[in-house]
């Protein structure tokens, strides 16, 4: 079996410089761009990805003309695409009287289904109502986490992968057959690794959510990125942070365990923009 490691990934593709030119990608691919004064975007722009822009400081960003963010005070934004992004996503970006408007170009992406067998009944459809309570507490508690908005841009180095060592046993956006019936899509990447591997930031942030023995997730750790991009770690054995605590890349979050509904060790890794459940795998890339 395959097993990836950090240095196989890392520099996959050009990363952001905050003295680089200003540029625009016209959706041509990752890591194509063009002249133009005032913005800058590269990323994956694939159902699932991303695009990371800089433009100027605190200008507003609309999506398909809805206002989403703003950028930071460096002119650094985030845009992500989810798994049933369209065909074409328009960024503007406005600042006073100035305004730039550009259409990507969005792959679609590729998600196969995957099964996972031998569940207990209570983690796939629960009907007891303390355990229903008690799910509805942990919502609220995921969902404060989620609504964090950090006024920073530790997204725009592009991210490492939060294990040095891994095996894919689930790809990110395959579509869930648990116990043999049809679930929503799987908003995660999940990594097989042994009992215990230390769990790494994959890049700074603020932790919004630290939790030890979730339902579903078991040991789960948020870490809100800036601006609304907030990363998610399933299934832990055991936190090493709490939440408000600002974590620097590289540092130890947690370890791989099999807490929540989860069949054998490994991590689960989720981000999303917003409401926007997007792939982290594709930020390695960034």
């Amino acid at each position: 079996m395959r097993i990836a490691r950090r240095s196989l990934f890392l520099g996959a593709a050009g990363s952001l410089a905050v003295g680089s030119p200003l540029a625009v990608s016209l959706g041509a691919g990752p890591g194509q761009a063009r002249q133009d004064l005032g913005l800058e975007l590269r990323g994956q722009y694939v159902q699932g990805g991303h695009a990371i822009g800089r433009t100027w400081p605190r200008a507003l960003i609309f999506v398909d003309g809805e206002a989403l963010a703003s950028a930071s005070a460096d002119g650094w934004f985030f845009v992500g695409f989810d798994r049933d992004a369209p065909a074409h996503v328009e960024i503007e970006v406005r600042s006073g009287e100035r305004s730039l408007r550009r259409s990507l170009a969005i792959a679609r992406g590729s998600f196969p289904s995957s099964r996972i067998d031998g569940l207990p009944a209570a983690t796939v459809d629960p009907t007891d109502p303390s355990l229903q309570a008690r799910i509805e507490r942990e919502v609220a508690l995921k969902t404060e986490g989620f609504a964090s908005r950090t006024d920073a841009d530790d997204f725009r180095s592009g991210f490492a992968w939060p294990l040095d060592a891994f095996r894919v046993s689930s790809r990110w956006g395959s579509q869930r057959i648990l116990n043999g019936t049809p679930a929503r899509p799987h908003y995660g990447i999940d990594m097989a690794a042994p009992q215990g591997t230390p769990i790494r930031a994959p890049a700074a942030g603020l932790v919004t959510l630290a939790q030890p023995n979730l339902h579903f997730e078991g040991g789960l750790i948020l870490i809100d990125h800036g601006q609304g991009v907030i990363t998610a770690y399933l299934h832990q054995s055991h936190l090493e942070v709490a939440a408000g605590h600002r974590v620097l890349k590289g540092e130890i979050l947690g370890h791989v365990g099999m807490t929540g509904r989860a069949t054998g060790p490994h991590l689960c890794w989720r981000m999303k923009w917003r409401d926007r459940n997007i792939d982290p795998s594709l930020m390695v890339q960034a």
